[in-house]
């Protein structure tokens, strides 16, 4: 913990007090530099952003020069990972990544939806009655709103977790759990028409042994390695396999907060803590321990 100047917005960015933030792992990732991407875009030797944190909700505070879409005193909420810093009282985001909070969604709540919320939504896109779907990190914060939305599809839902999760997992729907920790899903023998990896480890050969003819596979995250071979096994012997991409922006932001009014998703909340809990939330969820999210509450 420590106290830091209050931060100055520059153009086209707000200043929030933070009211909550959740914690995701791509918190974990900037921490440790771990996979070499968040080096690439975070810092490479140390962190151009010291303080953690990117889903934000909060009051705006101040405007910077050229921001005209917000007022003091508006309740905004969005993903700001390109620049982070909510894991404090007051940070400075870009107005175009922030949407107005509904008030019929709780700060914990709007705080648990924009990134997380916006992978599940884009993840499932094409998936009906019958799709045969598999989710690998279905117990985390992305992962069980992908698998709410799978389920209210009726599709049948393979869900992918430690093993401290998978009787957790059925509860929520999952018509199938593996432990990755005893089995591989891809050398099951079982094949599935749609597979969301929320951390890929596994180059395009053996993906494609899960997947039917025509079937398509998405993932979130993963090492650089990896990601690469998966790029470049697009349309791998008839089967489309890549990385799943996310718009981001206010626009997907309003999209994710709508879907959570009508009650088509909702943040799976496991704790709620204080600012100088920051350190255990990111260590809990780097370990894969969290079901669901944790947010901070200021």
């Amino acid at each position: 913990m420590a106290n830091i100047p209050v931060p100055e917005p520059r153009k086209e960015e707000v200043r929030v007090r933070v009211l909550a933030c959740a914690v995701n792992l791509s918190d974990w990732e900037y921490l440790v530099g771990d996979p070499f991407y968040a080096r690439i875009v975070g810092g490479l030797y140390r962190p151009k952003q010291p303080v953690l944190g990117s889903d934000i909700v909060g009051i705006v505070d101040k405007l910077g020069p050229g921001v005209t879409d917000f007022a003091v005193g508006d309740r905004i909420m969005g993903d700001v990972v390109e620049t982070r810093g909510g894991f404090a009282e007051f940070a400075c985001v870009p107005a175009k990544l922030m949407a107005r909070a509904p008030t019929g969604l709780s700060d914990e709540v709007a705080a648990g939806l924009p990134q997380a919320g916006g992978i599940a939504l884009a993840g499932m896109e094409d998936v009906y009655d019958g799709t045969t779907m598999l989710i690998n990190g279905a117990g985390g914060g992305s992962g069980t709103m992908a698998l709410q939305l799978a389920v209210a599809a009726k599709a049948h839902v393979t869900a992918v977790d430690n093993a401290g999760k998978t009787d957790w997992l059925k509860c929520l729907g999952a018509d199938e759990v593996i432990d990755y920790r005893q089995m591989d899903f891809t050398e099951t023998g079982a094949q599935w028409e749609c597979i969301l990896d929320m951390v890929a480890t596994r180059g395009p050969g053996a993906i494609s042994r899960a997947l039917v003819p025509g079937g398509r596979y998405r993932a979130v995250g993963g090492r650089v390695r990896v990601l690469l071979g998966l790029l470049g096994g697009l349309a791998y012997r008839g089967k489309s396999i890549g990385m799943l991409i996310v718009p981001s922006g206010r626009a997907l932001v309003e999209k994710v907060a709508q879907a959570a009014l009508e009650g088509r998703i909702a943040p799976i909340i496991e704790d709620v803590l204080p600012l100088e809990k920051v350190p255990e939330a990111i260590a809990r969820t780097g370990r894969g321990e969290v079901k669901g999210k944790i947010v901070i509450r200021m």
